[in-house]
Protein backbone atom coordinates (compact mmCIF):
# COMPACT_ATOMS: atom_id res chain seq x y z
CA UNK A 1 0.00 0.00 0.00
CA UNK A 2 1.14 3.62 -0.89
CA UNK A 3 1.94 5.39 2.26
CA UNK A 4 0.18 8.08 2.86
CA UNK A 5 2.02 12.16 2.33
CA UNK A 6 2.68 13.60 5.30
CA UNK A 7 0.70 16.39 6.31
CA UNK A 8 1.58 20.32 4.70
CA UNK A 9 2.04 22.92 7.54
CA UNK A 10 1.04 26.68 6.96
CA UNK A 11 1.78 28.65 9.65
CA UNK A 12 1.76 32.70 10.86
CA UNK A 13 3.33 33.74 14.77
CA UNK A 14 3.52 36.87 16.04
CA UNK A 15 7.63 37.88 15.72
CA UNK A 16 8.20 36.65 12.69
CA UNK A 17 7.69 38.26 9.40
CA UNK A 18 6.70 35.24 7.24
CA UNK A 19 3.23 35.02 7.44
CA UNK A 20 1.05 31.82 5.95
CA UNK A 21 4.48 30.61 5.40
CA UNK A 22 4.71 26.72 4.58
CA UNK A 23 6.90 24.50 6.84
CA UNK A 24 8.34 21.14 6.82
CA UNK A 25 5.46 18.76 6.41
CA UNK A 26 4.91 16.95 9.98
CA UNK A 27 6.68 13.97 11.26
CA UNK A 28 4.88 10.74 12.39
CA UNK A 29 3.92 10.55 16.24
CA UNK A 30 6.47 8.00 17.80
CA UNK A 31 5.47 6.04 21.07
CA UNK A 32 7.15 9.11 23.16
CA UNK A 33 4.19 11.22 21.89
CA UNK A 34 1.35 9.64 23.10
CA UNK A 35 0.38 11.83 26.21
CA UNK A 36 0.92 15.11 24.12
CA UNK A 37 -2.58 17.04 23.98
CA UNK A 38 -4.14 16.21 20.88
CA UNK A 39 -6.52 17.96 17.99
CA UNK A 40 -8.73 14.81 16.55
CA UNK A 41 -10.40 14.95 13.11
CA UNK A 42 -12.78 12.57 12.27
CA UNK A 43 -13.85 13.37 8.42
CA UNK A 44 -16.53 10.89 7.92
CA UNK A 45 -18.70 12.99 10.27
CA UNK A 46 -19.66 16.20 8.50
CA UNK A 47 -21.80 19.10 8.75
CA UNK A 48 -22.48 22.35 6.58
CA UNK A 49 -21.53 23.33 3.27
CA UNK A 50 -19.21 26.42 3.36
CA UNK A 51 -20.33 29.35 0.95
CA UNK A 52 -17.18 31.27 1.29
CA UNK A 53 -15.06 34.06 2.45
CA UNK A 54 -14.64 37.91 1.72
CA UNK A 55 -14.87 41.25 2.91
CA UNK A 56 -17.10 44.72 2.24
CA UNK A 57 -16.75 46.90 -1.29
CA UNK A 58 -17.23 50.02 0.60
CA UNK A 59 -17.24 53.46 -1.32
CA UNK A 60 -14.42 53.84 0.90
CA UNK A 61 -12.51 51.31 0.16
CA UNK A 62 -13.07 52.51 -3.83
CA UNK A 63 -11.63 55.48 -3.27
CA UNK A 64 -8.63 54.32 -1.32
CA UNK A 65 -7.91 52.15 -3.98
CA UNK A 66 -8.21 54.15 -6.65
CA UNK A 67 -5.40 56.69 -4.62
CA UNK A 68 -3.23 53.95 -5.05
CA UNK A 69 -0.99 53.59 -8.37
CA UNK A 70 -1.48 50.42 -10.45
CA UNK A 71 0.95 48.50 -8.85
CA UNK A 72 -0.19 48.31 -5.19
CA UNK A 73 -3.60 48.40 -6.98
CA UNK A 74 -2.98 44.99 -8.75
CA UNK A 75 -1.18 44.02 -5.33
CA UNK A 76 -4.59 44.58 -3.43
CA UNK A 77 -6.86 42.59 -6.01
CA UNK A 78 -3.99 39.33 -6.22
CA UNK A 79 -4.02 39.29 -2.37
CA UNK A 80 -7.55 39.40 -1.85
CA UNK A 81 -9.09 37.57 -5.09
CA UNK A 82 -6.44 35.29 -6.61
CA UNK A 83 -6.96 31.95 -5.86
CA UNK A 84 -3.15 30.78 -6.43
CA UNK A 85 -1.84 33.86 -5.05
CA UNK A 86 -4.18 35.28 -2.59
CA UNK A 87 -7.03 34.52 -0.27
CA UNK A 88 -9.24 33.86 -3.29
CA UNK A 89 -12.52 35.56 -1.96
CA UNK A 90 -15.81 34.63 -3.14
CA UNK A 91 -18.40 35.72 -1.04
CA UNK A 92 -18.35 39.52 -0.83
CA UNK A 93 -20.85 42.26 0.43
CA UNK A 94 -21.65 45.67 -1.11
CA UNK A 95 -23.82 48.68 0.42
CA UNK A 96 -27.07 50.06 -1.23
CA UNK A 97 -26.78 53.81 -1.14
CA UNK A 98 -24.92 55.23 1.46
CA UNK A 99 -23.34 54.11 4.53
CA UNK A 100 -20.53 55.24 7.41
CA UNK A 101 -17.88 54.50 5.03
CA UNK A 102 -18.88 56.14 2.02
CA UNK A 103 -18.25 59.92 0.74
CA UNK A 104 -21.55 61.30 2.64
CA UNK A 105 -25.27 60.73 2.25
CA UNK A 106 -26.70 59.61 -1.34
CA UNK A 107 -29.77 57.69 -1.88
CA UNK A 108 -30.37 56.15 -5.77
CA UNK A 109 -33.51 57.49 -5.48
CA UNK A 110 -33.34 60.77 -4.45
CA UNK A 111 -36.41 63.15 -5.34
CA UNK A 112 -39.30 63.26 -2.89
CA UNK A 113 -42.45 61.53 -3.70
CA UNK A 114 -40.78 59.52 -6.52
CA UNK A 115 -42.69 56.21 -5.75
CA UNK A 116 -42.49 55.13 -9.25
CA UNK A 117 -39.17 54.71 -8.96
CA UNK A 118 -38.54 57.24 -12.21
CA UNK A 119 -35.46 58.83 -11.29
CA UNK A 120 -33.50 55.54 -9.99
CA UNK A 121 -29.62 55.71 -10.71
CA UNK A 122 -26.70 54.11 -9.64
CA UNK A 123 -24.44 56.99 -11.07
CA UNK A 124 -23.26 57.36 -8.42
CA UNK A 125 -21.56 53.95 -7.85
CA UNK A 126 -20.23 53.76 -10.98
CA UNK A 127 -17.46 56.30 -9.97
CA UNK A 128 -15.51 54.57 -8.03
CA UNK A 129 -17.42 50.63 -6.57
CA UNK A 130 -18.35 49.16 -9.70
CA UNK A 131 -14.44 49.97 -10.92
CA UNK A 132 -13.45 48.41 -8.10
CA UNK A 133 -16.07 45.54 -8.08
CA UNK A 134 -15.48 44.56 -11.53
CA UNK A 135 -11.45 44.75 -11.17
CA UNK A 136 -12.16 42.30 -8.50
CA UNK A 137 -14.15 39.82 -10.87
CA UNK A 138 -11.40 39.77 -13.56
CA UNK A 139 -8.60 39.23 -10.53
CA UNK A 140 -10.92 36.35 -9.09
CA UNK A 141 -11.55 34.93 -12.67
CA UNK A 142 -14.76 33.23 -11.37
CA UNK A 143 -17.89 34.05 -9.55
CA UNK A 144 -17.87 36.16 -6.49
CA UNK A 145 -21.66 35.80 -4.50
CA UNK A 146 -22.62 39.47 -3.63
CA UNK A 147 -23.94 40.46 -0.76
CA UNK A 148 -26.29 43.97 -0.83
CA UNK A 149 -27.01 45.68 2.17
CA UNK A 150 -29.14 48.88 2.57
CA UNK A 151 -28.16 50.99 5.54
CA UNK A 152 -30.98 53.23 5.01
CA UNK A 153 -34.05 54.37 2.77
CA UNK A 154 -34.03 57.86 0.90
CA UNK A 155 -34.63 60.49 3.59
CA UNK A 156 -37.88 60.87 2.37
CA UNK A 157 -38.71 57.66 2.73
CA UNK A 158 -38.25 57.82 6.42
CA UNK A 159 -39.88 59.28 9.57
CA UNK A 160 -36.98 61.55 10.54
CA UNK A 161 -36.42 62.78 6.80
CA UNK A 162 -33.26 62.04 7.19
CA UNK A 163 -30.66 59.09 6.29
CA UNK A 164 -29.12 59.32 9.44
CA UNK A 165 -30.36 59.11 13.07
CA UNK A 166 -32.47 56.15 12.99
CA UNK A 167 -36.31 56.90 11.84
CA UNK A 168 -38.29 54.66 10.09
CA UNK A 169 -39.37 53.12 6.80
CA UNK A 170 -42.83 54.85 6.22
CA UNK A 171 -45.54 52.33 5.31
CA UNK A 172 -46.47 54.13 2.65
CA UNK A 173 -42.86 53.45 0.94
CA UNK A 174 -42.46 50.10 1.82
CA UNK A 175 -43.91 48.89 -1.58
CA UNK A 176 -41.34 51.33 -3.70
CA UNK A 177 -38.12 50.25 -0.96
CA UNK A 178 -39.10 46.99 -2.23
CA UNK A 179 -38.62 47.87 -5.67
CA UNK A 180 -35.67 49.67 -4.89
CA UNK A 181 -33.89 46.25 -3.99
CA UNK A 182 -34.94 44.55 -7.79
CA UNK A 183 -34.11 48.17 -9.54
CA UNK A 184 -30.33 47.93 -7.67
CA UNK A 185 -29.79 44.64 -8.21
CA UNK A 186 -31.28 44.13 -12.45
CA UNK A 187 -29.06 47.62 -12.48
CA UNK A 188 -25.85 46.24 -11.10
CA UNK A 189 -26.57 43.01 -13.06
CA UNK A 190 -26.26 45.27 -15.92
CA UNK A 191 -23.40 46.43 -15.47
CA UNK A 192 -21.84 42.32 -14.85
CA UNK A 193 -21.76 41.69 -11.73
CA UNK A 194 -24.38 39.35 -10.50
CA UNK A 195 -26.22 39.54 -6.69
CA UNK A 196 -26.44 36.34 -5.22
CA UNK A 197 -28.08 38.00 -2.01
CA UNK A 198 -29.77 40.82 0.38
CA UNK A 199 -30.15 41.57 3.37
CA UNK A 200 -33.07 43.56 4.72
CA UNK A 201 -31.62 46.34 6.67
CA UNK A 202 -28.01 46.77 8.60
CA UNK A 203 -28.20 46.53 11.86
CA UNK A 204 -32.00 47.42 12.09
CA UNK A 205 -32.18 47.73 16.01
CA UNK A 206 -29.38 50.79 15.71
CA UNK A 207 -29.80 54.49 15.96
CA UNK A 208 -26.28 55.61 15.00
CA UNK A 209 -25.18 59.51 14.12
CA UNK A 210 -24.94 57.79 10.19
CA UNK A 211 -26.83 56.14 7.78
CA UNK A 212 -29.23 53.80 9.86
CA UNK A 213 -32.36 52.50 9.73
CA UNK A 214 -34.45 51.10 12.54
CA UNK A 215 -37.25 47.66 12.42
CA UNK A 216 -38.75 46.04 15.15
CA UNK A 217 -38.20 42.09 14.57
CA UNK A 218 -42.23 42.36 13.56
CA UNK A 219 -41.77 45.30 10.89
CA UNK A 220 -39.03 43.53 9.56
CA UNK A 221 -41.28 40.10 8.99
CA UNK A 222 -43.85 41.86 7.79
CA UNK A 223 -41.91 43.60 5.32
CA UNK A 224 -40.21 40.75 4.06
CA UNK A 225 -43.72 39.21 3.88
CA UNK A 226 -45.86 41.84 2.41
CA UNK A 227 -43.12 43.34 0.40
CA UNK A 228 -39.51 42.36 0.07
CA UNK A 229 -40.08 38.78 -0.80
CA UNK A 230 -43.50 38.99 -3.06
CA UNK A 231 -41.23 42.14 -4.98
CA UNK A 232 -38.49 39.71 -5.68
CA UNK A 233 -40.31 36.76 -7.36
CA UNK A 234 -42.71 38.87 -9.37
CA UNK A 235 -39.35 40.30 -11.02
CA UNK A 236 -37.91 36.79 -11.66
CA UNK A 237 -35.30 37.18 -8.57
CA UNK A 238 -36.51 34.16 -6.71
CA UNK A 239 -32.72 33.20 -6.78
CA UNK A 240 -31.66 36.12 -4.56
CA UNK A 241 -31.10 34.83 -1.25
CA UNK A 242 -32.84 37.08 1.23
CA UNK A 243 -30.82 37.30 4.97
CA UNK A 244 -32.80 38.47 8.33
CA UNK A 245 -31.26 40.42 10.68
CA UNK A 246 -27.84 41.96 9.82
CA UNK A 247 -27.19 42.58 13.44
CA UNK A 248 -25.38 41.81 16.69
CA UNK A 249 -25.22 37.89 17.82
CA UNK A 250 -27.20 39.30 21.47
CA UNK A 251 -30.56 39.20 19.68
CA UNK A 252 -30.51 36.86 16.78
CA UNK A 253 -32.34 33.75 18.61
CA UNK A 254 -35.71 36.48 19.47
CA UNK A 255 -35.05 37.81 15.45
CA UNK A 256 -34.78 34.51 14.47
CA UNK A 257 -37.70 33.10 16.42
CA UNK A 258 -40.40 36.20 15.29
CA UNK A 259 -39.21 35.91 11.11
CA UNK A 260 -39.39 32.09 10.93
CA UNK A 261 -42.61 31.95 13.69
CA UNK A 262 -44.48 33.14 10.30
CA UNK A 263 -44.59 30.28 7.75
CA UNK A 264 -45.24 32.68 4.54
CA UNK A 265 -42.30 34.63 5.81
CA UNK A 266 -40.13 32.08 6.32
CA UNK A 267 -40.26 31.00 3.49
CA UNK A 268 -38.55 34.26 1.46
CA UNK A 269 -35.96 33.76 4.45
CA UNK A 270 -32.87 31.92 3.52
CA UNK A 271 -31.02 32.62 6.89
CA UNK A 272 -29.73 34.45 9.56
CA UNK A 273 -26.95 37.07 8.71
CA UNK A 274 -24.90 38.32 12.18
CA UNK A 275 -22.18 41.08 13.46
CA UNK A 276 -19.75 40.43 16.49
CA UNK A 277 -20.26 43.94 18.04
CA UNK A 278 -20.64 43.88 21.69
CA UNK A 279 -20.22 40.53 23.48
CA UNK A 280 -19.62 37.71 22.05
CA UNK A 281 -22.57 35.15 22.69
CA UNK A 282 -20.64 32.07 20.64
CA UNK A 283 -23.35 30.07 21.55
CA UNK A 284 -26.24 31.92 20.36
CA UNK A 285 -25.55 30.83 16.58
CA UNK A 286 -25.71 27.63 16.83
CA UNK A 287 -29.17 27.81 19.06
CA UNK A 288 -30.65 29.43 16.02
CA UNK A 289 -29.68 26.74 14.01
CA UNK A 290 -30.43 24.20 16.65
CA UNK A 291 -34.34 25.81 16.78
CA UNK A 292 -34.26 26.29 13.01
CA UNK A 293 -31.58 23.66 11.28
CA UNK A 294 -33.06 24.44 7.56
CA UNK A 295 -32.27 28.25 7.49
CA UNK A 296 -28.57 29.36 7.16
CA UNK A 297 -26.34 31.20 9.42
CA UNK A 298 -23.65 33.93 7.63
CA UNK A 299 -21.33 36.19 9.27
CA UNK A 300 -22.12 39.66 7.63
CA UNK A 301 -19.79 42.12 9.18
CA UNK A 302 -16.91 42.32 12.16
CA UNK A 303 -13.96 44.76 12.14
CA UNK A 304 -11.67 46.40 14.71
CA UNK A 305 -13.44 49.56 15.69
CA UNK A 306 -11.51 52.91 16.50
CA UNK A 307 -9.25 52.91 14.07
CA UNK A 308 -6.32 51.55 12.23
CA UNK A 309 -4.78 49.68 15.15
CA UNK A 310 -1.63 48.79 13.99
CA UNK A 311 0.92 46.13 14.18
CA UNK A 312 -1.58 44.48 16.82
CA UNK A 313 -1.48 40.80 16.98
CA UNK A 314 -4.66 40.14 19.06
CA UNK A 315 -6.21 42.08 15.91
CA UNK A 316 -5.58 39.17 14.70
CA UNK A 317 -6.95 36.84 16.99
CA UNK A 318 -9.69 38.62 17.24
CA UNK A 319 -10.98 37.32 13.92
CA UNK A 320 -9.82 33.62 14.26
CA UNK A 321 -11.48 33.14 17.49
CA UNK A 322 -14.65 34.51 15.89
CA UNK A 323 -13.98 32.58 12.72
CA UNK A 324 -13.18 29.02 14.97
CA UNK A 325 -16.71 29.88 16.89
CA UNK A 326 -18.60 30.20 14.22
CA UNK A 327 -18.20 28.18 11.87
CA UNK A 328 -17.79 25.17 14.32
CA UNK A 329 -22.01 26.74 15.56
CA UNK A 330 -22.85 25.72 11.98
CA UNK A 331 -22.07 29.34 10.04
CA UNK A 332 -21.40 28.61 6.98
CA UNK A 333 -19.65 31.79 5.38
CA UNK A 334 -17.79 34.95 7.29
CA UNK A 335 -17.70 38.26 5.46
CA UNK A 336 -15.04 41.14 6.80
CA UNK A 337 -15.89 44.79 7.05
CA UNK A 338 -13.86 47.18 4.42
CA UNK A 339 -11.63 45.43 2.23
CA UNK A 340 -9.30 48.84 2.27
CA UNK A 341 -9.09 51.41 4.36
CA UNK A 342 -6.67 54.34 4.52
CA UNK A 343 -3.87 55.27 7.14
CA UNK A 344 -6.43 57.08 9.14
CA UNK A 345 -8.68 53.99 9.25
CA UNK A 346 -11.13 55.93 6.76
CA UNK A 347 -12.69 57.67 4.57
CA UNK A 348 -15.55 57.95 6.71
CA UNK A 349 -18.31 60.41 6.62
CA UNK A 350 -19.03 60.96 10.13
CA UNK A 351 -15.46 60.11 11.71
CA UNK A 352 -16.33 56.38 12.23
CA UNK A 353 -12.52 55.28 12.04
CA UNK A 354 -12.12 51.58 12.17
CA UNK A 355 -9.42 49.04 10.88
CA UNK A 356 -8.96 47.22 8.31
CA UNK A 357 -6.91 43.53 6.83
CA UNK A 358 -5.22 45.55 4.34
CA UNK A 359 -4.18 49.48 5.20
CA UNK A 360 -3.08 52.25 2.34
CA UNK A 361 -0.23 54.53 3.00
CA UNK A 362 -1.46 56.87 0.20
CA UNK A 363 1.71 59.15 0.50
CA UNK A 364 4.24 56.42 -0.04
CA UNK A 365 1.37 54.38 -2.49
CA UNK A 366 1.73 51.15 -0.18
CA UNK A 367 -0.39 48.45 1.04
CA UNK A 368 0.14 47.64 4.93
CA UNK A 369 -0.89 44.35 5.87
CA UNK A 370 -2.42 43.76 9.54
CA UNK A 371 -2.45 40.65 11.25
CA UNK A 372 -6.10 40.52 10.33
CA UNK A 373 -5.27 39.59 6.79
CA UNK A 374 -2.89 36.68 7.51
CA UNK A 375 -5.54 35.41 10.00
CA UNK A 376 -8.43 35.20 7.65
CA UNK A 377 -6.35 33.30 4.97
CA UNK A 378 -5.90 30.39 7.32
CA UNK A 379 -9.47 29.79 6.50
CA UNK A 380 -9.55 31.77 3.24
CA UNK A 381 -6.86 30.53 1.43
CA UNK A 382 -7.17 26.74 2.43
CA UNK A 383 -10.96 26.39 2.90
CA UNK A 384 -13.12 26.78 -0.78
CA UNK A 385 -16.58 27.09 -1.29
CA UNK A 386 -18.06 23.48 -1.13
CA UNK A 387 -15.93 22.52 1.64
CA UNK A 388 -17.90 20.48 4.60
CA UNK A 389 -16.87 21.21 7.29
CA UNK A 390 -15.77 17.61 10.14
CA UNK A 391 -15.94 16.71 13.55
CA UNK A 392 -12.97 18.17 15.74
CA UNK A 393 -11.98 18.53 18.78
CA UNK A 394 -8.95 19.32 21.16
CA UNK A 395 -7.91 18.01 24.71
CA UNK A 396 -6.73 21.10 25.38
CA UNK A 397 -8.74 24.48 25.63
CA UNK A 398 -5.57 26.46 24.40
CA UNK A 399 -5.71 24.72 21.20
CA UNK A 400 -8.92 26.27 19.54
CA UNK A 401 -9.66 24.28 16.14
CA UNK A 402 -11.67 23.97 13.17
CA UNK A 403 -11.47 21.08 10.27
CA UNK A 404 -12.89 20.84 6.84
CA UNK A 405 -13.25 18.67 3.74
CA UNK A 406 -13.35 19.72 -0.01
CA UNK A 407 -14.78 18.21 -2.07
CA UNK A 408 -11.67 16.37 -3.94
CA UNK A 409 -11.14 14.83 -0.38
CA UNK A 410 -8.73 17.71 1.15
CA UNK A 411 -8.67 17.97 4.77
CA UNK A 412 -7.65 21.73 5.89
CA UNK A 413 -7.50 21.70 9.84
CA UNK A 414 -7.31 25.13 11.77
CA UNK A 415 -5.55 25.32 14.96
CA UNK A 416 -4.44 28.38 16.88
CA UNK A 417 -2.39 29.21 20.23
CA UNK A 418 -3.40 32.90 22.06
CA UNK A 419 -1.16 31.68 24.84
CA UNK A 420 1.99 33.09 25.73
CA UNK A 421 3.86 29.40 25.48
CA UNK A 422 4.74 27.33 22.66
CA UNK A 423 2.19 24.05 22.28
CA UNK A 424 3.37 20.64 21.20
CA UNK A 425 0.44 18.69 20.34
CA UNK A 426 -0.61 15.78 18.09
CA UNK A 427 -2.87 16.02 15.07
CA UNK A 428 -4.56 12.86 14.89
CA UNK A 429 -6.40 12.52 11.20
CA UNK A 430 -8.25 9.55 10.54
CA UNK A 431 -6.28 7.58 12.78
CA UNK A 432 -3.06 9.22 11.66
CA UNK A 433 -0.83 11.13 14.36
CA UNK A 434 1.30 13.91 13.84
CA UNK A 435 2.75 15.79 15.77
CA UNK A 436 2.85 19.38 15.71
CA UNK A 437 4.41 22.84 17.59
CA UNK A 438 2.28 25.81 17.69
CA UNK A 439 4.61 28.91 18.57
CA UNK A 440 3.23 31.85 21.26
CA UNK A 441 0.57 33.56 19.59
CA UNK A 442 0.77 31.58 16.24
CA UNK A 443 -1.84 29.72 13.85
CA UNK A 444 -1.54 27.01 11.54
CA UNK A 445 -3.51 25.07 9.14
CA UNK A 446 -2.85 21.67 8.19
CA UNK A 447 -3.27 20.04 4.83
CA UNK A 448 -3.87 16.16 4.29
Amino acid sequence: MKPHPRPRCFLTARGSPDWLSEQPPLQPAGASDADLPRVWVDASRRFQEIEGFGGAFTEAAALTWLKLGPGPREELLRAYFDPGQGHGYTLCRVHMGSCDFAGGNYAHVDSPGDLALEEFSISRDREALLPFIQAALRAAGRPIQLLVSPWSPPAWMKTNGQMNGGGRLKPECRAAWARCFVKFIQAYEAEGVPVWGVTVQNEPMATQRWDSCLYSAEEERDFVRDHLGPALERAGLGRVKIIAWDHNRDLMVERASVMYGDPEAARFVWGTGFHWYGEDHFDHPRLVHDAWPDKKLLFTEGCQEGGPQGGSWALGERYARSMISDLNAWTVGWIDWNLLLDEQGGPNHVGNFCSAPLLADTASDQLMPQSSYAYIGHFARFVRAGAQRVLCASTREVLECTAFIDPDGALATVVMNRSEVAVRFLVRLDERESVCELPPRSIVTVLA
